[in-house]
């Protein structure tokens, strides 16, 4: 990967070249003599938003180039060799029923899925409370905690009836937009629960796990419209969707992992696909766009920039990009999360009844499930730390963190086999350099309302990609691909 320069020092070293090009044509250029290339189109990001916006405007005719600052595809999709030629997703990796536009790319690239397992029972523990139960009931992976069951349904009904108002592709201009999007999630569960201070301590490891954040760490509106794009067209978004494994959006894997949809989509672009070149500025003040990174300087018509928007913030822009959409990227947090995975021979816990899922107040992991390849060999636990968890584990040596992950699910589980691995890997997403967190960016109080309509709205000849900018199944690999073909048609229509 590209080793990122200071600011001041790279400013520094372009006007030591003595060049006579005014500062914003030299922002951005790392060498004297860097190669230069041409293209109808350049694309920063080679996740699958970039990879996907490349592939729609390839297949409509267009000359593209992608530049990825990574020494690989796929982004936020990651997998992780474990032996015997399979893998484990150290990324997303779900798919679920309304993820319509992820399952066409991937048939089209001949990847297949499979169910997650989901037979037998989920563990649960909160405080005294330790139970198992089915997600087949009427709460689906909600567990049945009899203290807070009354607030659970209630909760969950509002939600859904809430986010029914809420438009996907403007959520500013919902009902009483500004109402919710003046408070957080938690100041909202309180107010409207009973037992205000378990709801809240019940919903940590849900948004942990979902966008690794606390309750208190997004805003309402922005829980409402995450709620409201977990559908498509024909169905609304729905809290138990997005949720669920059965039914939801953790129902289904893909054989070979998830960043293998990536691989086949740059494999079929080939050499429109440049790694290892990080970009550093974007240029139209000219007639052209000019987009310079480490390996490569490229001229095009048009860009699109399909990284979070706390990466795209720290790209050099010339002119300035307009104050809404550089305020909103000053907002848009990444998420803090990590995945932690245990390897053994086999899924032990499926003969004993188990689906491998725990939900659990306290850390270090709020949420765990199998992971495991189709055939259950070997056996695959990964967990999720995230927002507060993820900042006390995170800090920890690498060794303690792995014996507090292992002894925690031995302790759910009931079982110290749980505590003899044949293998232990995680990913710590907020500390991986061209992502800086996961699984998606947050929005806090007031940022929806403000600065909402930034999300998507081209910056001259600059459009934006990124599952952050989805309609639908933001955060999720969908919302990634939607957003690379929104992009595409974009551009296209443009030129």
């Amino acid at each position: 990967m590209g080793r990122t320069l200071p600011r001041r020092t790279f400013l520094a070293g372009a006007l030591a070249t003595g060049a006579a090009a005014t500062a914003a044509s030299t922002l951005g250029a790392r060498a004297a003599g860097a190669a230069t290339a041409s293209a109808e189109v350049v694309v920063v990001g080679a996740g699958l938003a970039g990879l996907t916006a490349a592939r729609e405007l390839t297949a409509r005719g267009r000359s593209v180039l992608v530049l990825e600052a990574r020494d690989r595809v796929g982004g936020r999709v990651l997998n992780h060799p474990i032996g015997g030629g399979h893998v484990a997703e150290a990324g997303g990796e779900f798919i679920g029923p309304t993820q319509d536009r992820i399952a066409a790319l991937a048939d089209a690239v001949g990847v297949g899925t499979f169910d997650a397992y989901d037979t037998g029972k989920n563990v649960y523990r909160n405080g005294l409370i330790h139970l198992r139960y089915s997600d087949t009931g009427v709460l689906g992976t909600a567990p049945t905690d009899p203290l807070l069951l009354a607030d659970i349904v209630k909760l969950s009904q509002q939600i859904d009836l809430l986010a029914a108002k809420v438009p996907v592709d403007a959520p500013w201009t919902a009902p009483n937009a500004a109402h919710y999007d003046a408070q957080t999630l938690e100041t909202w569960a309180r107010a409207n629960s009973v037992n205000g201070e378990g709801i809240v301590g019940l919903l940590a490891p849900f948004t942990q796990a979902l966008v690794g954040a606390e309750p208190r760490d997004v805003s309402m509106l922005f829980v409402l419209a995450y709620v409201a794009a977990a559908g498509n067209a024909s169905n609304r978004g729905t809290f138990e969707r997005l949720i669920n494994v059965r039914g939801g959006a953790q129902q289904s894997r893909f054989v070979g992992g998830s960043q293998l949809v990536a691989q086949r989509v740059a494999a079929a672009l080939g050499d429109r696909v440049r790694l290892n070149a990080p970009v550093r500025s974007i240029d139209q003040t000219g007639t052209d766009v000019v987009v310079r990174s480490d390996a490569l300087s490229v001229t095009a018509r048009a860009a699109i920039v399909a990284v979070p928007p706390a990466l795209a913030a720290r790209i050099d822009f010339a002119p300035l990009l307009p104050t809404a959409r550089d305020q909103l990227m000053q907002r848009a947090a990444m998420g803090a999360l990590m995945k932690v995975e245990a390897v053994y021979p086999t899924a032990f816990w499926r003969g004993a009844g188990l689906t491998g899922q725990f939900l659990t107040v306290g850390g270090p992991v709020g949420y765990s499930f199998d992971n495991s390849p189709p055939s259950g060999t070997p056996g695959v636990l990964a967990g999720f730390v995230g927002g507060d968890q993820y900042r006390t584990w995170s800090a920890k040596a690498p060794a303690e963190r792995r014996a507090g992950v292992l002894a925690q699910y031995a302790r759910l589980f009931g079982d110290d086999a749980f505590l003899h691995p044949s293998g232990y890997f995680d990913m710590d997403w907020p500390a991986e350099q061209w992502s800086r967190g996961g699984p998606t960016a947050i929005l806090g109080p007031g940022t929806l309302t403000e600065f909402g309509p930034a999300l998507r709205a081209p910056s001259g000849r600059v459009h934006w990609a990124g599952t952050e900018s989805a309609e639908y199944w933001t955060g999720y690999m969908d919302g990634a691909v939607r957003s690379g073909e929104r992009a595409a048609r974009e551009v296209d229509g443009a030129l």
